[in-house]
């Protein structure tokens, strides 16, 4: 099954895939490093909270990227 992160608000395919999120993982420690690794990219980008989805359903989130 893939993981992938929703963004609130909801970006429009071209912004996600500049800002890496058209990516799918193959795991949930995938996605998690990818996110450790890209969320302040995200907060710059006016992103408020992620979801983490395994094939469309959530796993956990929203999580607020606020501090």
């Amino acid at each position: 099954m893939a993981f992938t992160w929703a963004t609130t608000p909801v970006l429009d395919e071209a912004t996600a895939a500049d800002l890496g999120l058209a990516t799918g993982f193959p795991d949930q420690s995938a996605a998690e490093a990818w996110f450790s690794e890209h969320w302040t990219e995200l907060d710059d980008a006016g992103i408020e909270a992620v979801t983490l989805l395994e094939a469309g359903t959530v796993v956990y989130g929203p999580m607020s990227l606020s501090a």
